[in-house]
């Protein structure tokens, strides 16, 4: 089992609330400090401080922007390591998968699968449903820059999304509450609430969450039920790198000199919901046919087993 697996460390509750706030002050507080400072440099010499993302990436210019935006899950990632390696002295493998080894063709597996769905509902967005929503926004230099920091550092902040929450924080919660469904649903909704303040929030309204809390519960249960991050991680990676690369917005999170601009007035539409009630559940149809998954509720639903029994059955 994978909750399980924080049992291969030092696991107190107190550490976990430790290591909680040393990854938040190295992600939040560490890490904001190059871009924050850069940006009161810049206003500064403008005048003006922006009130929103997409002015702080006028102001710095897009691909800066991002690139100081990513670094901070650089500094995130190096701070949940760190925490995970010398306060709970557990395996880095041991948090990444219950399997004795890395599978890493399940990433590029999940990678390969999100990408082509994505791709085929943005072409067919843009070619066919709504055309008038984008222009062609391709520019050669900006969007070759775009390209090498997004390869190096989307990954890095998909990563260290799915260690801290489907991995740190759910074997956490798992492992102190005994309940896999504590832990499924609270890191769920905790990656929703943290994407509260995005920008497609103040303009899509509070249903969007719908959408944010739902792909938190499907990457849980893609977790759970294949016993490691592997397919989460590929997945994430997939998402986010063709969110990027793909179609740029002034009121999206992720501002970049996109091969598309979407100029259409955002609206609450049926792109949040169809995800999440009708893709979501064929992947994961998809991924139970290919991986043999069976035992669904006791894997999602049941206790988490002590630690005795945990240990004699590796001693098997």
């Amino acid at each position: 089992m994978y909750i399980e697996q924080g049992y291969k460390g030092f696991h107190e509750p107190w550490r976990y609330v430790v290591g909680l706030l040393a990854v938040f002050i190295g992600w939040q507080v560490i890490g904001a400090l190059p871009l924050t400072a850069l940006l009161v440099l810049k206003a500064l010499d403008s005048g003006s401080f922006p009130s929103s993302i997409s002015g702080m990436a006028e102001l710095l210019g897009a691909n800066l922007f991002l690139f100081l935006m990513l670094l901070s899950f650089l500094i995130a990632f190096v701070s949940l390591f760190l925490v995970v390696k010398y306060l709970h002295r557990q395996p880095w493998r041991a948090l990444t998968t219950a399997r004795s080894i890395t599978d890493w063709k399940r990433v590029v597996y999940a990678f390969a699968l999100w990408t082509m769905i994505s791709v085929f509902f943005m072409l067919l967005d843009v070619l066919y449903l709504s055309p008038d929503d984008y222009v062609f926004n391709f520019q050669l230099e900006p969007f070759l820059i775009l390209l090498l920091i997004a390869v190096l550092f989307i990954p890095i902040q998909t990563s260290f999304e799915e260690y801290f929450m489907r991995g740190y924080l759910m074997q956490g919660a798992g492992l102190i509450t005994k309940y896999r469904w504590i832990a499924l649903l609270g890191t769920s909704l905790l990656f929703g609430l943290l994407h509260i303040f995005n920008p497609e929030v103040e303009k899509l309204g509070y249903g969007i969450m719908v959408f944010y809390i739902g792909t938190g519960l499907f990457l849980g249960i893609l977790t759970l039920m294949d016993k490691g991050l592997e397919l989460a991680l590929g997945f994430h990676a997939a998402n986010n790198l063709l969110a990027v690369l793909l179609v740029t917005a002034e009121w999206r999170a992720f501002q970049a000199p996109a091969i598309y601009r979407d100029v259409s007035e955002p609206e609450l539409g049926w792109d949040v919901f169809i995800p999440v009630l009708v893709v979501y559940p064929i992947m994961l149809l998809v991924f139970s046919k290919r991986y043999g998954w069976t035992n669904w509720k006791d894997r999602l639903l049941g206790r988490v087993i002590e630690q005795t029994a945990f240990e004699s059955q590796n001693d098997e």
